[in-house]
């Protein structure tokens, strides 16, 4: 087996590669687009392209393909060969900077949200330089962005990529603030990834999970996740071998898998890089994914990464690890002397007013019809959004709101009114599980999105919120004089913490206590997409955006309307197969035992006329019962469908789907199940999840 350094970033051009291979004074060009954002010349581009076709044709490429993000939230792809047919039969292999810089895809096919019509199908890809070329399957993969002919982003890259300008910009002008230099601000993301592994040939048993990701029946398994002997336990070894080829995989594609353990509920699993760039740490994880479905199945195996797959156990959500850095320095690090303290105070103060001024929009970029199922149960946080700052920072923000001492966790305590902070134990806390976002350590831990999520979304309106916050901060200080930086920071750090204290919480998030509390507090909780999604389209957010660059109100409204579509159309694939799961599959099966055990009384009796069948009879009419009781959810859920196709309006059908169909989907379901456990074995028509879930 080959040394982990030795194919480590073996299929990816990165800066290695690059400086092995390109000229030194293109070389230093490319770096300069890379670190700096200066333009790329074509002639430039043109020795660039060569070499990365050279390199790519080496690994064994044949194709190339501008390997983008479109607002389906997952990525794309159009394969173009290397060859060029000569005038004597043969073929050379050639690629241009023209074609490495920009591509041409059909544009029409993929969802818009009305920015673009289908006759209007030209589409442009533009490569995103910052984020590795690699090789996949003989094709070399170029990161690309997406948009539309007259320049609307069609993509889920660029706004982030916009977002990440936005945040950079201001953070400057507050390190500027700070005496501190021109170092490249970027903000940083670990992406913990959550998934289930189960049998093939269960999966292929299962309609319900083939066409919508998740079982939409299934009574909980005899034995579930409360003997807590899963999580951290020994990996079973088709799931190890299983592992360790996505691990080789991935770290030949650059991709740093660095922690793999099984997770709380059976058959799930995790996977956790270590910290990248946000723009290349989410291609990698969207590429993590695709490798995780793909090799899956060398193994017998189906990778499943929707948020709630099963119910009564966790589901799996995708852990956004979020921070800001300046060259090497970690700006949510409270660092070793005061003045760092103070900038950190800074920045802390910046993400505290930046989640509690945009919580709905933080809130919406993790709604989707599957976290619906997630949030709120099984470990996952709440739809109410909160910070959770741990014993001592939160004495820390305690101690600056009520403008009196702070005494750290090894008691030192010093007068806040103008002096900085002190050093303190950035770990000196627990962890939260119930809070959605959490600070831990050195970096805030967004636990919202689910495990099918893209984080382009949630991660752009976490960088243009905190655009928003640190512009105030400059603003505001930039015409203070020098020596009176440290007290009028440090009176605007109260002052903001005062105004947003109503997002820190430390508690509970699970307990009947907190909803109403929060809703003392005045914060936001839309359980459902349908209510979560219309803040995206609020004066309010549409200002932010266009404040910053990050998006035009058109692309605003796209992206409204197509997350709406999206969620109705889910809705639409689960309530049709539920439907029909019910009339094949689960009426037939309960009327056929019931026949049954029909026939068995009117044997017995004919023998044994005395006999007493009373737990026979019993059953009978449970079986009875249940099947009508099925069949009447059926009809209920049939004429609810019926209607809301009918409904034009995608957020009034949205919110028929939400509030009205899904209670009685959760009916009909409840209904099948108490069917599952008294139909015999045989007579069941899919694997249930005391199999699925406990393969060998």
């Amino acid at each position: 087996m080959a040394r982990v350094s030795d194919i480590y970033g073996s299929m990816v051009f990165n800066e290695h590669t690059m400086q092995e291979r390109l000229p030194k004074a293109t070389y230093k060009q490319l770096m300069r687009t890379i670190k700096d954002g200066t333009p790329l010349d074509i002639d430039v581009a043109n020795v660039v392209a060569h070499a990365m076709k050279e390199w790519a044709i080496e690994k064994g490429a044949t194709h190339y393909t501008h390997w983008f993000q479109p607002l389906t939230g997952i990525t794309s792809e159009k394969h173009d060969s290397f060859i060029d047919p000569t005038d004597d039969g043969r073929a050379i292999m050639t690629f241009s900077g023209k074609e490495l810089i920009q591509g041409e895809p059909d544009a029409s096919s993929f969802p818009s949200g009305g920015l673009r019509a289908t006759f209007e199908a030209r589409g442009y890809t533009a490569w995103d330089p910052t984020s590795y070329a690699f090789i996949k399957d003989e094709v070399l993969c170029i990161p690309t962005a997406f948009c539309s002919y007259t320049g609307e982003a069609l993509d889920k890259k660029t706004p982030l990529l916009r977002s990440m300008r936005a945040i950079e910009n201001q953070a400057h002008r507050v390190l500027e603030l700070f005496g501190e230099g021109a170092d490249r601000v970027v903000t940083t993301l670990g992406a913990e990834q959550e998934y289930f592994l189960i049998s093939e040939k269960d999966y292929e048993k299962r309609l319900d999970l083939m066409l919508t990701g998740r079982t939409l029946f299934g009574y909980p398994p005899c034995k579930g996740q409360e003997l807590e002997e899963h999580y951290f336990g020994a990996i079973r070894p088709t799931v190890n071998n299983f592992m360790k080829e996505l691990d080789d995989e991935l770290w030949k594609l650059g991709v740093s898998a660095k922690t793999k353990h099984n997770e709380v509920a059976p058959a799930q699993h995790e996977l956790a890089p270590i910290f990248a760039e946000s723009n290349r740490a989410i291609d990698e994880n969207l590429l993590t994914m695709e490798e995780m479905r793909l090799l899956a199945s060398h193994y017998g195996l189906v990778c499943l990464q929707h948020e709630k797959p099963f119910e009564s156990i966790n589901g799996s959500g995708k852990h956004n690890n979020w921070s800001i850095a300046a060259g090497k320095k970690n700006l949510l690090d409270p660092g070793e002397n005061p003045m760092e303290n103070l900038r950190f105070l800074v920045f802390l103060t910046g993400v505290i007013q930046a989640v509690d001024e945009y919580q709905e929009l933080l809130r919406m970029s993790a709604a989707s019809a599957g976290n619906d199922h997630r949030l709120g149960a099984n470990e996952a946080p709440p739809a109410i959004v909160s910070i959770f700052l741990g014993d001592e920072l939160g004495a820390v923000v305690d101690a600056l709101i009520g403008d009196h001492d702070y005494t750290s966790a090894d008691r030192v305590s010093m007068d806040l009114g103008v002096d900085v902070l002190p050093n303190f134990l950035k770990d000196n806390t627990d962890r939260n599980r119930t809070s959605p976002f959490a600070f831990t350590g050195n970096k805030f831990e967004f636990r919202m999105p689910g495990s099918a999520q893209n984080l382009s979304d949630c991660n752009m309106i976490l960088n243009t919120a905190m655009a928003k916050s640190l512009k105030e901060f400059a603003d505001a200080m930039e015409e203070v004089p020098a020596e009176q930086f440290e007290a009028a920071a440090i009176d605007y750090i109260k002052r903001t913490l005062t105004d947003h204290q109503r997002i820190i919480f430390n508690g509970d998030g699970y307990s009947d206590e907190w909803p109403l509390e929060a809703a003392r507090r005045g914060l936001a909780n839309n359980r459902t997409t349908a209510d979560a999604l219309p803040c995206l389209v609020d004066p309010k957010s549409i200002a932010l955006f266009e404040e910053f660059g990050v998006l035009t109100e058109p692309e605003v409204r796209s992206r409204y309307e197509v997350k709406l579509e999206k969620y109705n159309k889910i809705m639409n694939i689960e309530i049709r197969t539920m439907k029909r799961l019910v009339r094949r599959d689960y009426l037939p099966a309960i009327n056929s035992y019931a026949a049954e055990v029909a026939r068995n009384i009117f044997q017995v009796r004919g023998v044994m006329a005395d006999a007493d069948l009373s737990p026979q009879e019993a059953r009978l009419r449970q079986l009875t019962d249940g099947a009508a009781r099925v069949n009447t959810l059926l009809e209920k859920l049939h004429e609810l469908h019926y209607a809301s196709l009918e409904i034009a309006d995608q957020q009034e059908r949205a919110t028929m789907n939400a509030h009205q169909i899904i209670p009685v989907m959760d009916d009909l379901r409840e209904a099948v199940d108490a069917m599952e456990i008294i139909v015999a074995h045989e007579y069941w028509p899919v694997p249930t999840y005391n199999e699925i879930l406990f393969y060998a």
